[in-house]
């Protein structure tokens, strides 16, 4: 055991494509007898338990002596035998199963009858047994028990990183209709964030005999918790490393189980939840968290993993109300990225820290007022933000999108309090010899080293790094609106526009009438509707008529003598008030060189159309900002900041969002027009003379 506790730090991303491809070959002995989505559900448990068969392997006899000897011996004992956390006491192999392939089925089951609880928990929850029973009924069951039997999965040959990343690789293969980034971290990408977790304030995790615990409430296979482990222990051997993990899919869970057993942690520490709807642990913190959340999943409506999921996230469902984990607010429901960013900040202990890996979303989703908004203010006014890292796209298996790695801290050393640190690695990688899947580019050693080292030396002297006071990516919105300078008149152009504006549908709506029309029956209150816009048309065609009748080009800068003037007009048209001061709305232009309106009390009317808003960065004078930004072009602009978080529906008007990119842009001069055109007909010519060529010189 203790020789397997000392897995390799592999640098090297591992290629398992051939392991994976021999297990992915079993498919097509189930083509037939189960639809292409469910191969999984047959082959990835017949892959744990292999796994696990190669695991005991070393000590098996030793635990079939001790229960043959004595078959009432405890649970405990027989995992001391075994040296592990579980155990198996039939004398069953898939090898010898496959040798009495008459009696398969029930001596299938009875190998399962001879694990420990803890491993057919596992079984039962992949419900390996019903799969027996099928493959059994269709005469598939000894093929694959025969070719399962003779693949080395053997722990001295592949360590928990490798075996992890054959495990995802064929999640993903079988259940391909994931979201990005869902089920696979690359383990470069892993050692990348469990170097920065530890980079900083983490000199104490050296210590002799020190207790760290670990959380990913995304756990998948538990890639990310025994990378963390193997990177601890590498360092600190002594160290006791307690590693919590959830996961939500039962076919990874079973494999981050598996692993977990193997791995001699704690198996309880490893549980099939749903991370949104329940912290399984809630009175506990960690040291570190690190996390992978799908990118883009529904927390709620109807794209929820859950029925009940966004009834526990909101607080709807009192009894099992998750609002406490969310101290920010709520995101938009079609993203959970912020949700479980700050499920891991609840995780955290006065000195912990966290890694997560996130796509473009939370950086810049949502205005001012919005979850997603007052969750970024939140997190740079608590001063839990140390860093974001732009990894280069293409470094995922599933998804070739923009990727980043959010640093969180409870405890900042002085020199980051109150700043944030912006690093641009997306050229720090290596070309890797045979992509996979998405994944182009790989982070090697040195790659990781030197991301770790422009992180550590939080220096700005490097134009791949940046440095901000964390008010940088605050701002307030302040509404801009301009006084009320209108002419009115009747005109063709204008009233064309009316008609289109749909200024009389209260009187007459043809399009309203025609869909009603179209319905095959009508509910009374349809019909009633119907009845009422009919008899609009004679008001409808009198009001267009007396227009019309009226185009004279007299132009008003007076809106109560326009109505003044209207009101005569259409005075047989049965209009009214409300009516005709929409039309004399409808009949106006903005008119600089018109009066400004003015109220009966003499104050002026602003005009609602030229409402603008305006983002004034938070450490930005906002008199000099208007100065230089609005009054030069709109001198009588009236600016207001109607933020009011007080109100029975607070209105808030702060906002924060971290523009990554448009920090790092490099402005690239564009081509001459000329040399573009001549690329352009030396293509031409390059293509005219292939044509001939293949026309045989005509």
């Amino acid at each position: 055991m203790a020789d397997m506790m000392k897995d390799l730090w592999v640098e090297e991303t591992e290629d398992i494509t051939y392991e994976a491809n021999k297990i992915w070959a079993n498919a097509n002995v189930l083509r037939g007898t189960y639809m292409p989505d469910k191969y999984g559900d047959v082959i990835i448990p017949m892959t744990v338990l292999r796994r696990l068969e190669c695991t005991l392997e070393p000590t098996k006899d030793k635990v079939l002596t001790a229960y043959e000897a004595d078959p009432g011996r405890a649970p405990k004992a027989l995992c001391r035998d075994a040296g592990l956390q579980f155990y198996c006491t039939s004398r069953f192999t898939l090898a010898e199963l496959a040798n009495d392939s008459d009696n398969l089925a029930a001596n299938f089951n009875a190998y399962l009858d001879g694990f420990s609880a803890n491993v057919q928990d596992i079984f039962d929850g992949l419900h390996l047994r019903d799969h027996i029973k099928t493959m059994d009924n269709h005469n598939c069951l000894l093929p694959i028990v025969q070719n399962f039997a003779t693949m080395d999965l053997y722990p001295s040959r592949f360590d928990s990183s490798r075996m992890g990343g054959i495990f995802e690789n064929l999640v993903g293969r079988f259940y391909s209709n994931v979201d990005a980034g869902q089920y696979y971290t690359p383990r470069d990408i892993v050692r990348t964030m469990v170097a920065l977790g530890l980079a900083e304030g983490a000199e104490d995790t050296y210590d002799a005999g020190k207790v760290i615990t670990i959380y990913d409430g995304t756990a998948g296979t538990a890639g990310m918790l025994t990378a963390a482990e193997n990177y601890i222990r590498r360092y600190n051997p002594q160290a006791f490393v307690k590693c919590y993990g959830q996961e939500v899919m039962p076919q990874t869970y079973a494999v981050g189980m598996a692993e977990m057993l193997i791995r001699d942690q704690d198996a309880s520490n490893y549980r099939q939840a749903n991370t949104l709807m329940q912290d399984c642990w809630p009175n506990m913190s960690v040291r570190f968290v690190f996390m992978n959340p799908p990118f883009g999943t529904e927390w709620g409506g109807k794209g929820a993993s859950d029925p009940n999921q966004e009834r526990y996230v909101n607080g709807e469902d009192k009894a099992h109300s998750q609002l406490h984990r969310w101290p920010a607010g709520l995101p938009k429901k079609n993203d959970s990225q912020l949700l479980f960013l700050q499920a891991a900040v609840n995780k955290l202990a006065d000195d912990g820290r966290a890694v997560i890996v996130e796509n473009g979303s939370p950086l810049f989703n949502g205005d001012a007022g919005s979850g997603e908004s007052e969750i970024r203010r939140w997190l740079l006014e608590n001063d839990l933000l140390e860093a974001i890292i732009a990894i280069s796209p293409s470094s995922f298996v599933n998804t070739g999108i923009a990727v980043y790695l959010w640093v969180i801290s409870k405890n900042k050393s002085d020199r980051r309090k109150g700043k944030v640190q912006l690093i641009d690695a997306t050229e720090i990688r290596h070309s890797m010899r045979k992509n996979q899947g998405e994944k182009r580019y790989e982070l090697t050693k040195a790659d990781r080293e030197e991301i770790v080292r422009l992180y550590s030396e939080f220096d700005d002297s490097d134009p791949r790094v940046k440095i901000f006071d964390y008010r940088e990516f605050e701002y307030r919105e302040y509404t801009v609106i301009q006084p009320m300078r209108r002419n009115y008149a009747i005109t063709e152009d204008r009233l064309d526009a009316m008609l289109a504006g749909r200024t009389l549908s209260g009187v007459y709506d043809e399009d309203a009438i025609a869909k009603l029309q179209e319905k095959a029956e009508l509910t009374p209150r349809e019909e009633k509707k119907l009845a009422t816009l009919m008899t609009g048309k004679p008001t409808y065609d009198a009001i267009v008529d007396a227009l019309r009748a009226n185009m004279t080009g007299e132009v008003f800068d007076d809106p109560q003598a326009f109505d003044a003037h209207l009101r005569k007009i259409l005075l047989g048209c049965d209009v009214t008030a409300a009516l005709r001061k929409k039309i004399v709305d409808a009949l106006s232009e903005r008119d600089e060189t018109s009066p400004v309106q003015r109220d009966r009390r003499g104050n002026v009317v602003y005009d609602s159309a030229t409402k603008d808003t305006e983002r004034v960065p938070l450490l930005t004078d906002v008199d000099e900002y208007m100065e230089r930004e609005v009054y030069p072009y709109v001198p009588d602009a009236h600016v207001t900041f109607d933020e009011d978080p007080n109100a029975k529906n607070p209105v808030i008007k702060t906002g924060a969002e971290i523009p990554f990119t448009r920090y790092f842009y490099k402005y690239q001069v564009p081509e001459e027009p000329e040399d573009v055109l001549a690329e352009v007909l030396a293509l031409d010519a390059q293509a005219d003379a292939g044509l001939k060529a293949l026309m045989g010189g005509e």
